[in-house]
């Protein structure tokens, strides 16, 4: 049947095409999409041996900064940045644990150049991060020929350290001694936590120079508190009236903590939030197999012990000073001593100590009075900390990443760590389990760590670009913007 003009259909007419394109245009795009896939547009007019002479020097700044314990995004937009800076659009990075890859586009008929690097060794420092984050700033504001910026990088690495050796021993032996006064040792275990401490510096020291895996170094660094915990025990059994009241598994447990102190609980939380998973998986995995390696030197000097007649009783509890002079002491001690055993300088160790006891005591405050878990309460005073260290280090001129990675070590979970290694050496058959539970919550208390800074450092950066005249939805932009990797980058 054939309708005729004008007449209405069935079921429909005018009201129901008006409401059919009001559906559609509900529901269709009416712009491009907003994540749309990077597409080449043209090649840039960049020659083969600028390109190759850029490549080089970005892949040796971020080889440089990965070495040296900068986060993977924070590595892959230096390299972003020098690239760009120099003319080159197209570039692609590719970063894990050990190596380095960056691939330069030059165009649809032409072969893509790609050099990869591979990172030879890693320390801790600081100044030497901030001077190469300085000079990455330098050359992207004013690119000065390339031979130059090479020679301007080569004197940023080469520079020495801000400190002597001996300074960063003396550090690290503070570290440990003001943990053992934070779980209520006596003068003979901190001075003897002091002395441990030195010789586990000064052995791993020894031990990397010579070329040693870092799992072997820790496994030999591991035996020496407890075998001076030993030592303690015969004293002791000897009748010496200041070692019969010490209680040696303090020292155990004191040097446990300075041995995770320097290892990247917190980096590897770090980088899975920001979705580096592969090198935050070989970063936990690390810490994994150093971990393993304190329990097998722990356990190798008690076995010993047990053999010959000289048991220790390694207690898998230590309880906190209660008075909150001794608390807070400690805390800046331990915030301040890693900053300088990591070659921070002057400003940012006074930061770092400030921060330290302020996260320190909200963490407190929140798990005491209001009732919070150790890791809700952490996660909530690194936020805080966060924030702070990146509202004050552009005033004060000191490096934001060294203040919120000091600042946040008397709140990493050492002690649960402690516990569960002490649960999975004495506490019979049921102690593997008992002491996985408890590293378990500890890294969660790591990854709440990791989390809080990076929201702290986030809403800083926010606050900072709304208070320059950016509205609300503009600064947030703005600040997600610049923590961007960028285009045409790949993450792991």
């Amino acid at each position: 049947m054939t309708t005729a003009p004008g007449t209405p259909r069935p079921g429909g007419g005018r009201g129901s095409s008006r409401l059919v394109a009001g559906t559609r245009r509900a529901f269709r795009p009416s712009g491009p999409p907003t994540d749309e896939l990077p597409v080449f547009a043209a090649p840039d007019s960049t020659d083969d041996a600028t390109a190759r002479a850029v490549i080089d020097l970005a892949l040796r700044a971020g080889i440089a900064l990965l070495s040296t314990g900068a986060p993977a995004a924070d590595v892959v937009a230096t390299v972003l940045t020098l690239t760009r800076a120099y003319g080159l659009s197209s570039v692609h990075v590719d970063i894990t644990f050990t190596s380095i890859a960056v691939s330069y586009q030059r165009g649809p008929h032409a072969d893509p150049m790609t050099v990869m690097k591979v990172v030879r060794q890693r320390s801790q420092d600081f100044t030497r991060l901030e001077r190469l984050r300085e000079l990455v700033t330098d050359l992207s504001a004013h690119a000065i020929p390339i031979d130059e910026a090479k020679v301007r990088f080569d004197a940023v690495v080469r520079a020495p350290h801000p400190y002597r050796r001996w300074v960063v021993t003396g550090a690290s032996a503070v570290l440990a001694a003001a943990v053992a006064l934070l779980i209520g040792a006596g003068p003979l275990i901190i001075a003897l936590t002091f002395a441990s401490a030195v010789a586990i510096d000064r052995l791993k020291f020894a031990l990397g120079r010579l070329g040693v895996a870092a799992f072997f170094a820790q496994c030999v660094a591991a035996a020496i508190p407890t075998a001076v915990a030993t030592a303690v025990v015969v004293a002791a059994r000897e009748g010496v009236p200041i070692a019969t009241a010490a209680s040696p598994s303090l020292i155990v447990a004191a040097g446990i903590v300075l041995l995770l102190s320097g290892l990247s609980v917190v980096g590897a939380a770090e980088d899975a939030l920001q979705g580096y998973y592969v090198t935050a998986g070989a970063r936990a995995f690390e810490v994994v197999v150093l971990t393993f390696g304190i329990v097998i030197g722990v356990t190798t000097v008690l076995s010993i012990g047990n053999r010959i007649g000289l048991p220790i009783a390694v207690s898998s509890k230590t309880y906190l000073d209660q008075r909150l002079v001794t608390q807070v002491t400690c805390a800046a001690l331990i915030a301040a001593a890693f900053a300088i055993s990591a070659y921070a300088r002057g400003r940012a160790v006074a930061m770092s100590a400030v921060l330290g006891v302020l996260g320190w005591v909200v963490a407190t405050t929140l798990e005491t009075n209001f009732g919070f878990g150790t890791a809700v309460s952490a996660t909530l005073a690194a936020g805080v900390v966060g924030f702070l260290a990146r509202a004050g280090s552009r005033r004060l001129g000191a490096s934001a990443l060294a203040v919120t990675t000091s600042a946040i070590v008397p709140l990493l979970p050492g002690r649960a760590v402690y516990q569960g290694i002490s649960e999975m050496i004495g506490a019979g058959t049921e102690g593997p389990l008992l002491g996985l539970t408890t590293l378990a919550g500890a890294g969660i208390t790591g990854l709440g760590l990791a989390a809080g800074v990076s929201l702290g450092t986030y809403a800083a950066g926010v606050v900072s670009a709304w208070r320059h005249g950016r509205g609300l939805l503009a600064a947030t932009a703005a600040v997600a913007a610049s923590s961007a990797t960028g285009d045409g980058t790949t993450k792991d």
